[in-house]
């Protein structure tokens, strides 16, 4: 039962950190953010926030060093906004994931176009 709880607690988050990330942070610093997943303990005193930024490495690490800084801003909005007796602890990380799947999808391409070159070898030379 407490992972069902957990489950909800962490998509209102989702829904509310993209809000506060989008519209209410002002930090330059921040760049295109997306909140990808958030995952709450089961006694939910914990949140691990999953986000993905668009940019090159520098600007990913410049983005989350300036989430960390507004941990403290964006965990009081989400306190306004959820109604908990305690609001969880926030720690946000990169979500490998989208990168993950790109370089699967890259490494299925390149199979694929290797079977494609080697069926078009094949052709040129008869069966017996």
């Amino acid at each position: 039962m407490g992972t069902i709880r957990s489950n909800r607690v962490g998509e209102q988050m989702k829904k509310e950190l993209t809000d506060i990330i989008g519209r209410k942070l002002k930090d330059p610093r921040v760049g295109f953010v997306t909140v990808t997943a958030v995952d709450v303990t089961g006694d939910l005193q914990q949140a691990t926030v999953y986000v993905s930024v668009f940019g090159d490495s520098e600007q990913k690490e410049q983005t989350l060093r300036s989430l960390a800084k507004a941990t403290g801003f964006i965990r009081t909005e989400i306190g306004k906004r959820i109604r908990m007796r305690k609001t969880p602890d926030i720690f946000f990380k990169f979500d490998e994931s989208l990168n993950y799947g790109s370089k699967i999808e890259s490494l299925l391409s390149e199979i694929k176009r290797d079977d494609e070159d080697s069926e078009e070898e094949n052709e040129d030379y008869p069966k017996p």
